[in-house]
């Protein structure tokens, strides 16, 4: 989640990188491991092309809530982006706790992207703590995670920069990235934008290609978060069209039908990522507060009782339910 921004969004403009920045460099291993990246786009070890369908669920705040999982499924997602914590602001989720959540990923045959939540709003949020912290986090609890390459994206940091020093994201997303490879890590990685998530300073857009060419795996993909920045259909289309142009793989990885900084284009978010075949993920399951109740998809973890936002996603044009399709790793 993000908080409202009061700086304007600037002007759309190219995005300047070279056309084979997502050209597949990996390994015949390192493909058949997992998900990875080919021309800009996310794969299975298989090849099959893989269009994530699903919503965020805010596992460490809500542990005994592990039915959401099933739940999920049940409405016809193929992924959930699952809300952890480092330990710095909130409970840390253990290593056993980890492998837990992997395991209902794949008794429920989703795609599992683990994030961790307490980066988020680096900087400017007093709490938050750097990417470096929650690198340090994943090696703790890498014993969970290898050998899930097929079924788990690493998340690295939540909006790992709030509205300060967001210069800094490009370098320590890079420090990041090369941690985690020298660790062991061989999943996909997936890097959050600055700017709570929103980048409205481009600077993820303008600095992805060398972000993506830092990856000794070439195997990282990227995502914003689309809320009040995002309120205009030019905004979010030109936005992602120039990673698509970019051979770059995007993904929106929260997005909301409504926001304290504004009201988000969701129909567009929608039909634009199915029109370019980019993923979504949708916030959130259940469980929101401090103002942002309207971003519950059901009403107390209650699968049968799916509010507006709920049914918009789920069963709306452009929606889970008509778009999704189930990863062929659990075919």
């Amino acid at each position: 989640m993000k908080k409202a921004l009061t700086i304007a969004v600037a002007v759309l403009a190219a995005l300047c990188s070279p056309s084979t920045a997502g050209a597949d460099t990996g390994t015949g291993s390192e493909r058949a491991q997992g998900f990875h990246i080919s021309d800009g786009r996310l794969v299975e070890a298989n090849g099959n092309d893989f269009v994530m369908r699903g919503v965020n669920h805010a596992h460490t705040w809500f542990r005994g809530e592990t039915g959401a999982f099933a739940d999920i499924k049940a409405l016809g997602a193929n992924t959930v982006r699952v809300v952890l914590s480092s330990g710095h602001q909130w409970t840390e989720n253990t290593v056993d706790d980890v492998a837990n959540v992997v395991s209902l990923c794949k008794a429920n045959r989703l795609v599992c992207v683990l994030e961790v939540h307490d980066t988020t709003g680096y900087g400017e949020q007093s709490a938050a703590v750097s990417l470096a912290e929650a690198v340090d986090y994943w090696l703790r609890v890498r014993a969970a995670l290898v050998g899930q390459e097929r079924y788990v994206l690493v998340n690295i940091g939540n909006e790992p920069f709030g509205n300060t020093n967001y210069t800094e994201w490009t370098q320590d997303t890079i420090d990041a990235i090369g941690r985690l490879r020298a660790g062991g890590f061989e999943h996909t990685l997936v890097v959050d934008a600055p700017n709570w998530g929103q980048d409205w300073s481009f600077t993820m857009r303008d600095n992805a290609a060398a972000v993506f060419a830092a990856d000794p795996a070439r195997n990282t993909m990227f995502s914003v978060h689309m809320y009040g920045v995002f309120d205009t259909a030019a905004e979010i289309t030109n936005y992602l069209d120039t990673f698509v142009a970019a051979r770059l793989p995007i993904m929106v990885g929260e997005f909301g039908h409504n926001h304290s900084d504004g009201n988000p284009d969701e129909d567009t978010i929608l039909a634009a990522t199915r029109a370019s075949g980019l993923g979504y993920l949708g916030w959130s399951w259940s469980g929101n507060g401090g103002g942002v109740e309207y971003l519950d998809m059901v009403t107390g973890f209650d699968p049968d009782a799916l509010t507006s936002w709920g049914l918009r996603i789920f069963h709306g044009r452009d929606g889970i339910r008509e778009t999704a399709r189930e990863a062929t790793v659990y075919s």
